[in-house]
């Protein structure tokens, strides 16, 4: 498997936060990749650097997404921004370096949660 630095998925992955106000995500500690002749199943992954990494290094959280360029790039933009978003909602309010399973407690991550939010980035991008 090849990385390599992904700027265009960091473009939108920028705009997402900024037009969804996700203002708990600090865009500058938030990495993307793409990934190249990968065997998983996956059309995107988020990476997190746990806790205990952060206090051995000495360094403040930081999350890598993770496009798999086999099932992600050939997908219509409404489906490739879906899946980032789906991705953004596994970081926590609080931005610890933690990721927030699909079902946890009272949230739940799943296609409705991802097509609200969907609807509401197509209503900032059009109010622009």
């Amino acid at each position: 498997m090849e990385f390599k630095k992904a700027d265009d998925i960091k473009q939108s992955v920028v705009k997402i936060i900024r037009k969804l106000k996700l203002s708990y995500v600090k865009k500058e500690n938030i990495f993307c990749y793409r990934s190249l002749n990968s065997h998983s199943r996956a059309i995107a992954r988020i990476w997190s650097l746990p806790r205990l990494w952060q206090d051995a290094l000495g360094i403040l959280p930081y999350y890598i997404i993770e496009v798999l360029s086999e099932k992600f790039d050939h997908l219509s933009e409404e489906q490739k921004t879906k899946v980032l978003i789906h991705e953004l909602l596994h970081i926590p309010k609080t931005f610890s370096g933690a990721l927030l399973p699909h079902r946890t407690g009272t949230f739940r991550l799943d296609q409705k949660i991802v097509d609200k939010m969907y609807q509401e980035y197509e209503r900032n991008i059009r109010n622009v």
